[in-house]
């Protein structure tokens, strides 16, 4: 049959022994008779359903031409196969990232280190920065701009045990030179880039023992070349956090992309409207900081909670609260944490900026982008996101470093959306278009209850990999699952999973790399490492190519079974062999 390649005898047989009605004899009889059955749509359609565990409710890929074809997709096209192992690094790789136009990508590590690889067909290193002289004691992300000329490099300064401290670098990828570094608290905010030569930072201010602000600023890449009379640093938005939260792991979605090609089905809306669902999405219409922290599953906190009506200012409300504290109408007694939060929210009810208009309206997401952010509000491990609006005006440097001119009432910043993911979130990917935002995370047990911050609840060692729709901002996909995390709350680390155009992909404490359908959400891939995955990440011009990065301090290189066959078909034969054949011929 033509229309390309058959799956060989082999592949077949393991294919059909997934078939309860053939025995081994039919299989033998089925494999000779194949070139006459090749293009049989009710047989491939069987096979395809019951050798990849599919539950038959689930259709078919909308862009498929024919369950051939979509079989030989799966089949055919993960990127599995191990083709290069590169060792260049001499201690952990954390953190893997590809040029927009996939010729370039670059790698960070505990050696401290960032390596720039030109990919080619054998992927060789082009250059190696060395930022021990920074006193930086290890490079954790990198991030190309749109145009590929700059290179964002995070880091974590040397520094004491409990140091939050970090510094951003960019660099030039015309001759790989510094241009400037900025100051980035704490360090695992990572830093982003909002445009081509604007980059997003973080500070963090402490106010109390478990209260603080985070600053999150836009800074010029080019500070150390601009003229003075330039601002290269402006102020973008001032945000409380309670109860030791704070803003981390920042990132840009862009919301023109959303035009592209929906590959996620109305079917599984469907499906998870019918369940309960575990991530809570919630609108922040209200005009209080105190509201948007409050999640939907957290007990009523057994503290009296004060009438929000009848022109109450935020003093009054401190003053009758102190009051009921010293009459004793407060019960049970606060702790001091407790008491810390509960002024902290008195306090910033009327200082803080109310949302901006709804997210959800149609002319939300023509020009505008998102930043989004983990953060919290029951305790230091982020177990939220945060969603915040970038408008136009704001996406430059220009005007007043200290953003536009603030109102008393307006100190604060109050997040736009939030997202309750119940579990410590480690890691977070944008689709190619920007639509889908795909979430790491370890559960906290289903009825937890958090009564201490820095206490926060066991997590589970199975990783849930959610997906959100940025356009709906609903969960839409039941949370994927084959990864594994074995470290506590206090020793858990990020693991970068990334996202192609059908697949998705994610390290793994467990040694492995992981690799799922976006459509079908079944696990089609495990990737062997001697340790801890880290980070992944998949070309952005070709999604059968996929890097892992590892504690064992190697990157491997994986393409697809037709890659491999692609490549081994354009080698030349070696000279010495066919010179051998001929002088066989001539004998």
């Amino acid at each position: 049959a033509g229309g390309g390649p058959l799956l060989p005898d082999s592949v077949l047989y393991e294919i059909f022994l997934y078939l309860d009605h053939v025995d081994v004899l039919s299989v033998g009889l089925v494999c000779q008779q194949w070139r006459a059955v090749a293009r049989d749509e009710f047989l491939w359609k069987e096979l395809f359903y019951r050798y990849y565990r599919i539950a038959r409710e689930v259709p078919r890929h909308p862009a498929a031409v024919s369950w051939y074809d979509e079989f030989q997709r799966l089949y055919d096209t993960i990127p599995c196969v191990e083709v290069q192992a590169l060792t260049e690094h001499n201690d952990q790789v954390l953190h893997l990232s590809f040029s927009h136009s996939g010729c370039l990508f670059a790698s960070c590590s505990k050696d401290c280190t960032v390596k720039i690889w030109s990919n080619e067909l054998d992927i060789s290193l082009q250059h190696s920065s060395n930022m021990r002289p920074y006193n930086w004691s290890y490079t954790q992300f990198s991030q190309f701009n749109s145009d590929d000329s700059l290179l964002l490099v995070s880091g974590v300064f040397v520094g004491p045990h409990n140091s939050s401290s970090g510094e951003i670098a960019v660099i030039s990828m015309e001759n790989f030179t510094l241009l400037s570094r900025v100051r980035n608290k704490p360090y695992d905010v990572f830093g982003c880039w909002l445009n081509e030569t604007n980059l997003i930072s973080g500070n963090l201010h402490r106010i109390g023992r478990i209260t603080s602000c985070s600053v999150l600023w836009l800074n010029n890449a080019f500070q150390g070349v601009e003229s003075e009379n330039v601002n290269v640093v402006k102020r973008l938005f001032k945000i409380q956090n309670l109860n030791a939260s704070t803003i981390r792991t920042v990132m840009v979605a862009d919301c023109s992309r959303y035009d592209s090609p929906d590959l996620l089905l109305d079917y599984e809306e469907q499906l998870a409207a019918s369940s309960t669902s575990t991530c809570p999405v919630f609108d922040l219409g209200s005009d209080s900081e105190e509201e948007e922290a409050k999640p939907k599953q957290t007990p009523e906190p057994a503290v009296q909670e004060l009438p929000d009506e009848g022109g109450v200012t935020a003093e009054d409300g401190l003053q009758q609260f102190f009051d009921d504290i010293m009459e004793g109408r407060v019960r049970p007694a606060m702790t001091e944490a407790e008491l810390e939060t509960k002024v902290a929210e008195l306090f910033v009810r009327n200082r803080t900026k109310p949302p901006e208009l709804n997210l959800l309206s149609p002319d939300s997401t023509s020009k505008t982008k998102y930043l989004i952010f983990t953060t919290g509000c029951l305790t230091y491990s982020p177990h939220q996101i945060g969603i915040k609006r970038i408008l136009p005006h704001q996406m430059t440097t220009a005007g007043p470093v200290l953003g536009e001119e603030r109102r008393s009432d307006e100190f604060f910043d109050s997040l736009d959306h939030v997202i309750d993911i119940h579990g410590h979130v480690i890691g977070m990917g944008l689709s190619p278009d920007h639509r889908y935002l795909y979430v790491n995370s370890r559960a906290w047990p289903r009825d937890c209850v958090i009564s201490d911050p820095m206490q926060p609840p066991p997590i589970a060692e199975e990783i849930d990999l959610h997906v959100f729709d940025l356009k709906t901002m609903k969960e839409v996909k039941r949370a994927l699952r084959a990864h594994r995390a074995y470290t506590p709350n206090e020793e858990c680390f990020f693991i970068f999973l990334d996202v192609s155009r059908d697949f998705v992909a994610s390290g793994a404490e467990d040694r492995h790399g992981y690799i799922w359908d976006r459509h079908y959400n079944i696990c089609l891939a495990k990737l062997q490492h001697d340790n801890v995955v880290n980070s992944v990440a998949f070309s952005p011009v070709e999604q059968e190519l996929l890097l892992t990065a590892s504690d064992d301090a190697t990157i491997k290189v994986w393409r697809s079974r037709r890659a491999v066959r692609v490549q081994q078909a354009r080698k030349p034969r070696p000279r010495k062999l066919l010179f051998s054949w001929l002088m066989n011929q001539k004998s």
